[in-house]
């Protein structure tokens, strides 16, 4: 089973990070989002991968080489994107007849990668949510299959929607249907969209069974990025204690501090996450995630995303500052 991961996307909503830095690489709880991706598929035993990269593409493929040189990876570049089915066509050669698990670039979630991996049927991933109209959505019956599925319908049909996990067996028939939607210019919302594949792939026959996620941490925005930080950081416990060491300072957990970092007469916490080789003092954080090589000094912040090579001193502010920033209140 080969692993298709779409990063192509310019992460336009969280700006202006993503101005220097791909969304997928956004730090979250001590760690990239794509490193929570593929770490969850590696664990299940997938061992090749096909990112598929554009906007900062080379960033993105610097990070895999340098983090999973144990993988056997392939780099595709999407230089025009024209939706997610066009990215997954991209593919077709490295994928062969090899059965593949499709997960979008911004998609955390709780579910049992080895179950989903070992079902003999195709599978998706859902779950019930308030409003599914900007989402795919999914008709499932009464044995878990999935009858239907539709993106971003203006009346849904059902409140379950697709998480981007897609477990896809039968890949010549994908590429069919891809190819069915080239040919016919079938575009959901000015794009070729996977969701249109797969629902071509259900009218011709094939049978795709339902899994729900436990968990499905929304990465798009810097208040729900946030939210998916403190949440993440609780269920994993941080990698700080109170006995951390940092001079006159007070770590109220979960926290997570990367290497090389200094922080001296402050109070760090709580769900606060800080990239490596940063220095903070005389400053209190707290619901925050902090880049690397950032310097913070007589802060108080809450609620904040500060990019990495960041300079913040002297206000107390809810502050969201991109990369390579310096900001002096003097």
């Amino acid at each position: 089973m080969k692993a298709i991961i779409p990063v192509a996307g310019a992460g336009t909503k969280l700006r202006p990070h993503t101005y220097t830095q791909p969304k997928a690489l956004i730090p979250i709880a001590g760690k990239t989002i794509l490193s929570f991706i593929v770490d969850q598929l590696r664990e299940a035993g997938i061992r090749e991968f096909i990112f598929i990269v554009g906007y900062l593409g080379e960033k993105i493929q610097d990070y895999v080489m340098q983090t999973y040189p144990d993988l056997q990876t392939h780099f595709v570049f999407q230089n025009e994107r024209h939706g997610t089915g066009h990215a997954i066509e991209l593919t077709k050669n490295i994928v062969g007849t090899d059965e593949v698990f499709v997960v979008l670039g911004d998609t955390i979630c709780e579910y049992d990668v080895q179950e989903v991996v070992n079902s003999p049927y195709s599978m998706l991933g859902v779950k019930k949510v308030d409003d599914p109209r900007n989402f795919g959505v999914a008709s499932i019956n009464d044995q878990g299959f999935i009858d239907a599925v539709v993106e971003k319908p203006s009346i849904p049909k059902s409140n379950m929607a697709l998480v981007g996990l897609y477990k896809i067996k039968e890949t010549h028939f994908l590429f069919e249907c891809l190819h069915h939607l080239f040919q016919q210019g079938i575009k959901t919302k000015g794009e070729y969209n996977l969701t249109d594949a797969l629902d071509c792939m259900i009218k011709r026959g094939a049978k795709f069974q339902s899994f729900k996620v436990k968990s499905w941490f929304d990465c798009g925005r810097k208040e729900t990025l946030l939210e998916s930080n403190a949440t993440l950081l609780k269920k994993f416990g941080g990698n700080t204690q109170y006995n951390h060491g940092y001079k006159d300072t007070i770590i109220i957990p979960p926290v997570s501090i990367a290497p090389g970092c200094n922080i001296e007469n402050a109070i760090i916490g709580p769900h606060v996450a800080i990239g490596a080789n940063t220095s903070i003092k005389h400053s209190i954080v707290r619901d925050s995630i902090i880049g690397s090589y950032t310097n913070l000094f007589e802060v108080v912040l809450d609620n904040s995303l500060i990019g990495s090579d960041a300079s913040v001193k002297g206000l107390s502010r809810s502050l969201n500052i991109g990369d390579n920033t310096e900001i002096d209140f003097g």
